[in-house]
């Protein structure tokens, strides 16, 4: 049953079921002029407008939503991640280990840091350095480009390794060929192995090698002598003599006459001969053992000099 009021209650008005003539409320009612009006509440809903008693649970809110099920597709590429960057991390650790391999006993690039080479070798080039030519027996000849390491010869012998991380990548860059090559790498011409003297100069101001002279236009540096300092020496058995192409500004063994070692380098601290110009692609080219040096061998082997490594 309904238990909202007659519209003509509300109105005034007598309903059509009584017969009875109501008086109006605001008549029943007396007005105070002194009293401080009620706020009028909200007016009852029409009989159209009611919300039926089985509406009222909707007026409760929401139950608390438990957590939603993982959607498996969603979750696939996130377990996946993990997989993939382990999957490239292997290439690039085999490849950074190949590399390393290659460098220590196959070949290793070396990039050029002074003029003391020029024309044969710029400053920025980089250089293949082989490492197997002369480790299954070969020996170095005389006329071979190689670099070698100086300590005990050019350079003070210090053992010591890099002292911070910032040499520890300026070693790494001179290893991978990126950076230029530390203060103790050379790249010299090998210009006398042991047994055989060297002089300079002859009365054309040619350098001799076991009474041979060299015509070394073929690679000096334009405009240079064969040397601005004389000397005669001989070459200890197991030792090189080096000097650079560019011979006004190569420090080379001549500079080091007076030291303990006499300017002489050891077989066993050359790293390699550079074989190949790699950068920039301008300069791409093969290098080759100068002829003039041919003669000196076929000299050498005449005479059957003890000692002989050309």
């Amino acid at each position: 049953m309904s238990t909202q009021e007659p519209l003509a209650d509300r109105d005034g008005v007598s309903g059509p079921h009584d017969g009875v003539e109501a008086p109006a409320r605001s008549a029943a009612v007396p007005v105070d002029p002194d009293a401080t009006p009620e706020p009028a509440g909200p007016e009852p809903a029409g009989p159209e407008e009611a919300a039926p008693e089985l509406a009222a649970p909707e007026l409760a809110g929401p139950e608390p939503a438990g957590p939603e099920p993982a959607d498996p597709d969603s979750a696939a590429p996130e377990a996946g991640r993990p997989r993939r960057g382990r999957g490239l991390l292997l290439p690039v650790v085999l490849s950074l280990l190949l590399l390393a391999l290659v460098n220590t006993y196959a070949a290793q690039p070396f990039a050029i840091p002074s003029e003391s080479m020029e024309n044969t070798l710029r400053v920025g080039d980089r250089v293949v350095v082989n490492k197997l030519v002369y480790r299954f027996g070969g020996r170095v000849h005389r006329g071979d480009v190689v670099v070698f390491d100086g300590r005990g010869s050019f350079t003070r012998d210090d053992s010591s390794g890099p002292t911070g991380f910032g040499d520890a990548l300026r070693g790494l860059g001179s290893y991978l060929g990126l950076a230029t090559a530390g203060h103790d790498d050379y790249v010299k011409r090998v210009v006398g192995v042991g047994g055989d003297r060297v002089i300079c100069c002859d009365s054309r101001h040619r350098i001799t090698v076991n009474g041979v002279p060299l015509d070394e236009s073929e690679y000096l540096f334009p405009g240079d002598t064969a040397s601005s300092v004389p000397f005669d020496i001989e070459v200890p058995a197991g030792e090189l003599w080096m000097m650079g192409d560019h011979r006004s500004a190569s420090q080379d063994s001549r500079g080091h006459l007076g030291d303990p070692g006499g300017g002489f380098v050891p077989e066993s601290k050359v790293i390699g001969r550079a074989d190949w110009i790699v950068y920039p692609v301008g300069h791409w080219r093969h290098l080759v053992r100068p002829g003039v040096y041919g003669a000196v061998d076929a000299a050498a082997g005449r005479s059957g000099r003890d000692g002989e490594q050309g």
